[in-house]
């Protein structure tokens, strides 16, 4: 029989709302392990409150969230009793910046809590939450948003997360987080961050957080190999992700070379070398 520890089935998509909080729970509940999507939660969060919300499952989570407080002044800026017509636009929202407003950060916080709340209710399986890498602006507020719901697994890939273990050390310990952002176009002398701070965030009244199991998703050993020597924290295990998984998978090795469809053509150099992942000696 399995553990809590021990899942064998990982699902989880990045399309925004595709993997939610009711397929992610549905999965938890067959034993597996639920991954609801990390992308664009905020702005989710904010049109369904526009929508009405049905069924009342977003309000029962914010009703939940620690700060009872931040919780109000979303529902105040952004719920609509019985939905907004169909002719009005969504509330605008400023996009994402490397000094977001604490109305923004709330709302990323929130956003997070509510989706992970959603899919662990009434239930003691495992879920996690999937990020990009390629989308740096919102993430560790999206952590700290998920950790707070008790996620049990963080899944990344879509580039070499490697500042991402060390976050999740530090925001446990309440400690601010600098990620660096990479950003096109920029030189050598340029340096941008994204910082968040926890206890600034939370007013110096931090609960007690469990660090969740980091999971890169990759698609060669050599990248796993580098992520275990040189991230800034612990390595929890590995999704290994080949050619036909779509979405953000690295294109293929050598010159690329497209078929009748344009398509890329993978070759055997693309083909993950279990047998080097095993001599890492940790899951995947």
């Amino acid at each position: 029989m399995r553990t809590k520890a021990e899942p064998v089935i990982i699902q989880g998509g990045m399309g925004v709302a595709v993997s939610s909080w009711q397929l992610a729970k549905g999965v938890s509940l067959t034993g597996q392990l639920g991954v609801v999507s990390g992308t664009a939660l905020d702005t989710m969060l904010a049109r369904r409150l526009q929508l009405g919300d049905p069924g009342g499952h977003l309000r029962r989570a914010l009703a939940e969230f620690p700060f009872p407080h931040m919780a109000q002044r979303i529902m105040d800026r952004y719920f609509v009793a019985g939905g907004k017509s169909p002719d009005t636009p969504f509330s605008p929202r400023r996009m994402p910046s490397e000094n977001p407003t604490s109305e923004q950060d709330e709302l990323v916080v929130v956003a997070n809590f509510v989706e992970v709340y959603l899919a662990k209710e009434d239930h003691d399986g495992l879920v996690g939450i999937n990020y990009l890498e390629k989308i740096q602006l919102p993430t560790i507020p999206s952590l700290f948003g998920a950790m707070l719901a008790g996620v049990d697994y963080v899944l990344m890939g879509a580039g070499i997360p490697q500042a991402i273990p060390g976050s999740l050390d530090r925001l446990i310990q309440g400690e601010v987080v600098e990620l660096p952002l990479k950003v096109f176009g920029a030189n050598s002398e340029d340096s941008f961050t994204a910082r968040f701070d926890p206890t600034e965030f939370t007013g110096g009244n931090l609960p007690w957080l469990e660090r969740p199991k980091f999971l890169a998703i990759v698609g060669s050993s050599t990248l796993a190999t580098m992520l275990t020597r040189k991230a800034n924290g612990r390595v929890d295990g590995f999704v290994v992700e080949g050619p036909t998984a779509g979405g953000h998978n690295a294109p293929p090795r050598g010159k690329m070379k497209l078929d009748q469809r344009g398509e890329p053509i993978y070759g055997e150099r693309d083909v993950a070398r279990l047998q080097a992942f095993r001599s890492l000696g940790l899951p995947f």
